[in-house]
C-alpha cells in the first residue's frame, strides 16, 4: 500500500480536483491543510522546495501541482 499525501489549501481548486482523482482511484490519503498549520507548511517547503499547493506525496515521490498521468504512473 501507498503512502499518498496532499498539501493543500480549502480554496485552491487544483488541490478539490486532485483530491476528486484520487478519491475516484480509491486511493488514501492524508489531506494536510497547510493554511491552518505553519509546521506542515514548513514541511511541504522541505519537501518541494515551494509554498505552492497542490503538493502531492506518493512514498518518497513528489507530484507539484495536479499532474493525473504522473500520479497514475506513481500509483500502479
Amino acid at each position: 500500500m501507498k503512502t499518498v499525501k496532499v498539501y493543500s489549501t480549502p480554496t485552491c481548486p487544483w488541490c478539490g480536483r486532485a483530491k476528486d482523482f484520487l478519491k475516484s482511484k480509491n486511493v488514501a490519503f492524508d489531506d494536510i491543510n497547510v493554511s491552518k498549520d505553519s509546521a506542515k507548511t514548513q514541511e511541504m517547503f522541505k519537501i518541494s522546495g515551494q509554498y505552492g499547493v497542490p503538493v502531492i506525496t506518493v512514498d518518497d515521490k513528489v507530484v507539484i501541482g495536479f499532474d493525473p498521468a504522473k500520479l497514475n504512473e506513481l500509483l500502479k
